[in-house]
């Protein structure tokens, strides 16, 4: 199937969608990784954002001070983009691919980070979304191009969600079978 940044199976997402309307519940049957088989009754929601930054290329011992470095503006921005986590809320961001530059002699016209965000509550979706919206340059010869977004919500365990666990373990039991539960990340 194809994949998208750790965020589900572009390939299958519309059936699931599509039998998922049609049902009164679904048990999430992804393996918890290291957990050995536990129904997942929580999971954090994921989101995708990518930062491109424009910068002014120039040649670094010739005419630096004409450069405004796509590099350094993305550094300043992943410092702050850092400061989104905040780990009390489940909310974690994660830089995890930076790129760019061309060589070390010139002051770098682009740069590049993917940026993984997870987060535990659905409403957190919305400030998450705000605070990528509201990234401006620190260099205003630099501009910034943010795309993407949440692309999974959370699965949140709810009363009902905990109803639905309680049963499942019922009906485990009455197969022989002893089920745990897990939320992950």
């Amino acid at each position: 199937p194809l994949r998208d940044n750790s965020a589900g199976c572009r390939s299958s997402r519309a059936v699931t969608e599509a039998l998922a309307k049609q049902s009164a519940a679904v048990l999430v049957l992804e393996p918890a990784q290291g957990l050995h088989g536990a129904l997942k009754t929580a999971r954090k929601g994921v989101g995708v954002y990518s930062i491109k930054v424009t910068g002014v290329a120039s040649h670094a011992g010739l005419d630096f001070e004409k450069g405004h470095s796509a590099v350094l503006e993305l550094v300043r921005q992943i410092e702050r983009i850092a400061g989104f986590t905040d780990l009390q809320r489940g909310i974690t961001v994660n830089v995890g691919v930076i790129r760019g530059g061309t060589r070390s002699n010139v002051v770098a016209a682009e740069a590049s980070a993917e940026v993984d965000v997870r987060i535990a509550r659905r409403g957190d979706a919305e400030e998450v979304e705000a605070k990528f919206r509201s990234l401006r340059a620190f260099d205003e010869q630099c501009a910034l191009d943010i795309t993407g977004g949440i692309n999974r919500p959370p699965l949140e365990r709810t009363e009902g969600v905990a109803r639905l666990y309680t049963l499942a373990r019922e009906i485990g039991a009455s197969l022989g079978m002893e089920l745990f539960e897990a939320a992950v990340g």
